[in-house]
Order: C-alpha cells, then structure tokens, then sequence
C-alpha cells in the first residue's frame, strides 16, 4: 500500500508503525527482511526508546522509510512522482525504465548515476521519476502483504514514494535470507553460548561471526612469527589483514561500544569468534603498533617530526571528542595511554581496547583500574568518573609526544610522572634554551647551514594546553573540543 511521504527539513521519509512480533526478530532483520532495506537499523534504533535487549512482543516500533520529492528541474519536465523501487537479481536501470515506459536518462539523472545503465546491486533502492500517479490497484500483484510498503512523492503533499517489488524477485530474495540467516543462525548458537550470543546478536550491522578454523588459517596456527603481543597475532583473513586478540574476559561490553560506533580514529572492530570458553576480537591491522612502541623506535627523521606528532595529537583528541560530544550515549573510555593507541602505515591515530569505558553519567566499577601515571587525581582518591579524566589522560599522551619520554619515569630506582616533571615549564617564565631541553632531540630542527632552529615557541605552546589538560581540578580542565580549537 502506498506510505505518505514527509518533507523533514533536510530529508525526506515515510512514517509507519511495526507492531513487534517475536523475540526472534531483532531492529536488523525488521529493517533489511520485513522492510526490505527500505529503513535501516540505525535509523530504527534512533527513532525508537527502545533498546535492541529490550524489544517485547506486541510492542508498536515507529519505523522510519526512505523516499524522496520530485526537484523543480523534474516537475518541470513533467515528473510529479518519485517512486522508490528495489532493485533485486537481474534488475538493471534500463528494464526498469521500460517497465515503467520511463527513458533511462531521466532515472540516471534522478538517481545521480553517471550513465544510463550502470551496475546498481542487488537490494539497493533507485528513484523513478513518474509522471502521472500509479494506481495501486493495477500494481497490487507486485505486494506481499507482509512485506508491502512504498511511498509516491507528490508536490501538492510535500513528497512522497511508492515502492513496488516485482513479486517473483521478492520470492526469490525472501528465500535466500531465510536460508542464509537459518544457517548462520545454526553456525553462532553452534559456536558461542547462549548468554553470549543474546549479547552479540542485533549489534552492529557488518559485525562477523568467524569460524576458529578460519582464524588459525590467517595467523599460522597462531605462530610466534604472527605475534604482536602477548595475546595478540596478525595475519590475512578473507583478504583483509587483521589482528586477532585472544582473551577469557567477558567481552560483550566492547563488542556493544565498537560494533555501534564508526568513527576514522576508533579501531574498526571487524568481528568476533568464541572457541572453548576462549573469545577472539579480530580488529583492522595498524601497521606501526602502539604510540608507545613507535616512540622507543628509532625512525627516520622525517618519522618524528612535529607535523607527525601533532596530527597524533589531533587524530586522539578527535576520537576523544567523538566518544564524549557525538555519540548517544556518551562514553567515557577510562583507559587512554601510548598503549592503547595505535598507529597505521600513514601514522595515523587510532584510539583502541575499550574494555573499561563505560556509558559518561552511570555509575562505575569502585575498583581503580587504569594506566599509571595517566590516572586524573579525582579518579585516583574517589573513583569519580566523567569525560574529564579522558582529557587528563590526554594531556600525558601529548607529554610524552612532546618530550619523547613515557608518563611514568624511573630515575636512580624511584618513579616520577612526567607531568610533574616538565609542566612546570609551560607557566612562561622559562627560557628558551630550557623549554627546548624538554623537547624530544628527534625534533630538532636544523637549518640547511646546520644550526639548530628555535622551536621553543611551538613547544611551549603545546606545555600550555598540556597544562590545561592536566588542571587538578576537573572543573578547570580543558574540555576535548576547547582542545582541538587550542592546538
């Protein structure tokens, strides 16, 4: 049946309801089987209270469609409709323009493709541009009524869109879901427990399931050539190259957090594998390892230059950022240090393990647990937990990208913080020659006669926001976005 369509300012969508049937559907099946790609899960999870846990049968979910309205260039030459249509096996856009008597050129041109008949997939959506209104009646052989939404855009009601499945492509795509998600469904209640896999289903919509056998095939067997770390190798694993992190921890919470977020400076979390009790997150490969190790490295000098230091910089205070001013809800990650961050051929940064952070305003784990010498002094005394401890943490790691040195130092066998150690320079009464003493010797800079050139400046400016970032009281600190407009 048709679906009115609504002008929301920036976009445009059908409204609709789903009355929520079985704990077996989840925001995922609903959006890509009931609806048929029409809506999405993320738009289902944000146009609803209700968490993907905490669906109960009989519930009334609002569910969001895409469509579009005719521009004044279509009304113009005639067009007052858009319809919606899916595309499945075989379909190309020149049928499609003949079984609908439209030209190509016009459903290129609403569709932004550069020619009229280029290679559009399987279960995506086009728009096609009608002159004159379909009649339902004539195109009811095209519904299923479990499955039977499309909208028809109109300018007289601000948009709208008609969706129309040709009957036997959608026999054919409901079949193959149903025996591709039978046997994947087989395969994870085969390989994962039951409470694990209550957690893990419904998150994140590219999230894998791998097979142990696969990931034994990509790392070697595991081998110590493969290793990176105690618990962690790397290897290829269909065709991506990969790190596999081995661990007995409950994982489900980091798998919540990486497989709902997206964001260039956050460690792409590929998918997830249990075997005997034994979980593995298999993560996208960062080719130069932790900030920490690539600090100990010796490098080229056009490695460790300031342009490089400071876009580190950049990249940690942006995933920062995102994590506390972008996401619903916020989080607070509780964990930043040179270790957790990590750094790819291009020597960008990504902020990774995210097995402490938690949701910013719930209530936390008493234990203290954290990098030390990167733990703010409210978190250390009375466990308070907000994003300002992120941004103290933050102020560290830019310490040690300025001085080259790691936040906690030993000197004739007792431990000092670096913080404490150089951000008395940056109150400005300090010379050049001894801001520059801080300054890690790799970034010297030397002009081509060969003497060294003064970057005390540069240095001191960034011991300034250091400084900021490490206010003992949080309320003083610098927020991550007062940090970005700083640098």
């Amino acid at each position: 049946m048709p679906a009115m369509c609504s002008c929301l300012g920036k976009h445009y969508q059908a409204n609709t309801s789903y009355i929520y049937k079985s704990t077996n559907e989840t925001y995922f099946t609903i959006a890509n089987q009931t609806y048929q790609g029409l809506t999405s899960c993320n738009a289902l999870k944000h146009h609803n209270p209700y968490s993907e846990f905490k669906l109960i049968p009989s519930t009334n979910l609002h569910v969001p469609l895409r469509c579009a309205c005719p521009s004044e260039e279509q009304i113009s030459n005639g067009n007052k409709f858009l319809l919606t249509f899916l595309i499945t096996w075989h379909d190309s856009v020149a049928n499609i323009s003949k079984k609908f008597n439209v030209s190509a050129k016009s459903v290129a041109a609403a569709n932004g493709f550069a020619t009229e008949d280029p290679i559009v997939y399987p279960f995506t959506t086009i728009l096609i541009p009608l002159q004159t209104e379909p009649q339902a009646s004539k195109l009811r052989w095209f519904f299923s009524t479990s499955f039977p939404y499309a909208a028809v855009s109109h300018t007289s009601f601000c948009g709208a869109a008609l969706v129309i499945f040709c009957f036997l492509g959608l026999l054919g795509f409901m079949h193959f879901m149903r025996v591709r998600d039978a046997r994947v469904s087989k395969e994870m209640k085969q390989r994962l427990p039951n409470p694990f896999l209550d957690k893990v289903v419904g998150i994140g919509e590219s999230l894998k399931i791998y097979k142990y056998e696969e990931l034994e095939a990509a790392t070697d067997n595991f081998s110590q050539q493969r290793r990176l770390s105690e618990s962690t190798h790397h290897g290829i694993l269909r065709r991506n190259r990969v790190a596999v992190k081995k661990t007995s921890r409950d994982i489900s919470k980091e798998i919540k957090i990486l497989g709902n977020l997206n964001h260039f400076n956050l460690i792409n979390l590929y998918g997830v594998c249990e075997h005997h009790g034994v979980f593995y997150l298999v993560y996208e490969y960062m080719e130069e390892g932790s900030l920490k190790n690539w600090l100990c490295r010796e490098t080229s000098a056009f490695a460790h230059s300031w342009n490089h230091r400071i876009l580190i910089a950049l990249d940690v205070a942006k995933g920062l950022d995102y994590l506390h001013n972008c996401t619903s809800p916020a989080y607070v990650h509780k964990d930043i240090n040179s270790c957790n961050i990590l750094l790819n051929r291009e020597l960008r940064a990504k902020i990774t393990n995210f097995s402490l952070a938690g949701e910013n305003g719930k209530s936390h784990s008493c234990s203290i647990v954290g990098g030390k010498g990167y733990m703010a002094p409210e978190y250390v005394e009375a466990g308070e937990v907000s994003p300002k401890i992120d941004i103290y943490a933050f102020g560290v790691v830019l310490l040690e990208l300025i001085t080259g040195r790691e936040a906690l130092l030993v000197r004739d066998g007792e431990e000092s913080l670096v913080s404490e150690v150089v951000i008395s320079a940056a109150d400005g009464t300090h010379k050049a020659d001894e801001v520059n003493t801080l300054v890690d010797p790799r970034l010297q800079v030397k002009h081509p006669l060969g003497f060294a050139i003064d970057q005390s400046e540069l240095a001191l400016h960034l011991l300034k926001l250091c400084a900021a970032c490490l206010a003992p009281q949080p309320t003083t600190r610098l927020s991550m976005v007062k940090s970005l407009m700083l640098s």
